[in-house]
């Protein structure tokens, strides 16, 4: 065993995290017009110099500018996308006893990617690191699943499912500007398919017009279709998350429903994959993984409090998903980001901090050095 030289590493992260108090204060104050969005941008670039110092210092080898530019983990990119907007809605996210904000996306125009914000995002980010710089959006299939009824023009598409082919096509360009960028690490977040594993969310979805029955085969199809355009020397992997906003949840229920169309049939180079509670089941699912290249990232210690796992508990987790999977063929990270939104999850700045340093100890530990 040894650590590994390219994405995702041993000892890897999600991506977001805590903001700081300089960035809220900064964002407070620019949504009531009293700094300019200059002025706004000079705070987050100082502060996530900070944040790209400490990672590198406690070990990391991925990078991340711990989307602090970001209100959302998703939103904020799709509402970026050409013919996409983000509007104020009567209702928000549902989370376990909690509400997001009250904003939904709308489709008005042709879906494509241009001159997209965000890759001047990742270009700094670029620009502040000698280690892996890694660059986080939503994947496609999250769009698609959190469109309402009525959310897609009828003037633009027929359906919402007939968004399936520009959106992989705006993708495709996304990879390759990003390529372009510098960029050798891109993830695509998604919470679609630990949705599908839960009874609750697919009824949800099927109150809401959504074709769950055939869902997964239209996801694995519209991911491969935007993952052509990934070069050889570019990784591309997934989080796949169920829910996380103020330390809380939205879905339960193991991978089993979907491991063999996820973990067999997308082409992503590797899968963060949550296991930090019973919610996300067994190790069994992780059988679908082909022998070979693809990685799993095992998510068990959890961003959602600050209680510090003990190393001999996570050891003995990894030993017991070793009967499915290779060792050589895991890697270990937190359940999900730290701040998936940017309220962020219920813990302190030094704990988030406390559990990554763990992580990159313990991949050591595991892994050899």
């Amino acid at each position: 065993m040894a650590q590994r030289s390219k994405p995702p590493f041993r000892a890897d992260h999600v991506g977001s995290i805590l903001r700081t108090a300089p960035v809220k204060e900064a964002r407070a104050k620019h949504e009531k017009g009293e700094i300019t969005a200059a002025q706004l941008k000079e705070v987050e670039d100082r502060e996530i110099e900070k944040i790209i110092k400490k990672q590198e210092e406690i070990g990391l080898q991925a990078i991340t500018d711990g989307e602090f530019r970001r209100s959302w983990w998703h939103y904020d990119f799709f509402s970026m996308l050409d013919g996409v907007r983000l509007e104020e809605s009567d209702h928000g996210i549902q989370f376990q006893g909690m509400q997001t904000k009250m904003q939904v996306l709308k489709v008005d125009k042709k879906i494509g990617f241009s001159n997209h914000p965000m890759l001047e995002h990742f270009k700094f980010l670029k620009a502040h690191t000698s280690r892996t710089p890694k660059m986080t959006i939503p994947a496609p299939s999250v769009m698609h699943f959190r469109l309402e009824p009525g959310s897609v023009s009828k003037d633009v598409y027929a359906s919402r499912d007939a968004i399936f082919d520009d959106l992989a096509a705006a993708y495709q360009k996304a990879v390759k500007a990003f390529y372009d960028a510098g960029c050798r690490y891109l993830q695509f977040d998604d919470t679609a398919w630990a949705y599908l594993c839960s009874q609750e969310e697919l009824k949800k979805a099927r109150d809401r017009g959504l074709d769950v029955d055939h869902l997964q085969d239209s996801y694995t199809a519209m991911i491969n279709k935007a993952l052509e355009a990934k070069p050889a020397d570019m990784t591309i992997t997934t989080h796949v998350c169920r829910g996380n906003f103020r330390s809380t949840f939205i879905s339960s229920g193991g991978y089993e429903p979907v491991a063999k169309n996820l973990l067999e049939k997308c082409n992503y180079d590797g899968y963060f994959l949550e296991y930090d509670t019973d919610r996300a089941g067994g190790f069994e699912p992780l059988r679908f993984l082909p022998k070979g290249n693809k990685m799993v990232v095992l998510g068990l210690v959890t961003s959602k409090s600050g209680t510090l796992e003990k190393k001999d508990d996570i050891k003995r987790r990894i030993d017991e998903a070793t009967k499915y999977v290779a060792l050589e063929q895991l890697c270990l990270s937190p359940q999900c980001g730290f701040a998936s939104t940017e309220e962020g999850n219920v813990l302190a700045a030094d704990e988030q901090w406390a559990k990554l340093k763990m992580i990159v100890d313990l991949s050591k530990e595991v892994w050899g050095r």
